[in-house]
């Protein structure tokens, strides 16, 4: 019987090694998105311009393979998220703790996506980024003004970050991956 339960969740599609987790990176314009995704893929900071569409990149973390989609912010763009909710496991919701003015448009984003049917049951980490800039909101700010104490139905965890130096990054990965065990 044993045996038996394990096989069976052996072919569960989150916990195979070879199959990556589909985990959607998604903010605002300039938040840090990019920035992050190629610092947990290549472990230091490259040059990005805005992403028109998306990125995608395998990026490996404690054993667990993720296929990470970095989807564009800019506000012409934000309406095609949806075209990428299928099958996701997990959200990465990047917002710059420097911009308090756009909070509110980052808040409405947010909250219309966990609206989404698609989107039930899939865990939420928040990077409160550019922390490495003077005045930067730090995450119970930021958690809110994006109403993150509102959501009762869905895990979610916040984390300072700062995509130039990494910091915050790991830890709030770490909380990811032990919220994906858990599911």
């Amino acid at each position: 019987m044993g045996v038996t339960f394990s096989s069976l969740l052996d072919r569960v599609w989150f916990w195979r090694r070879d199959v990556p987790l589909r985990i959607l990176m998604l903010g605002l314009d300039s938040a840090g998105k990019t920035t992050i995704l190629y610092r947990l893929q290549l472990g230091n900071v490259i040059s990005t311009i805005p992403t028109i569409g998306f990125n995608v990149e395998s990026v490996e973390y404690k054993n667990i393979q993720m296929q990470v989609w970095d989807l564009g912010g800019q506000s012409s763009i934000r309406p095609y998220w949806r075209c990428y909710f299928a099958d996701t496991a997990a959200i990465i919701y990047v917002v710059d703790a420097t911009d308090e003015e756009r909070l509110p448009i980052a808040r409405k984003e947010l909250l219309a996506m966990l609206a989404e049917e698609e989107l039930t049951g899939c865990k939420l980490l928040v990077f409160a980024n550019k922390q490495d800039v003077p005045g930067a909101l730090d995450e119970g700010q930021v958690g809110a003004a994006l109403g993150l104490n509102e959501l009762r139905d869905r895990q979610w965890s916040i984390f300072r970050s700062s995509a130039k130096n990494g910091t915050g990054l790991h830890e709030g990965l770490d909380w990811l991956v032990e919220a994906l065990r858990s599911h």
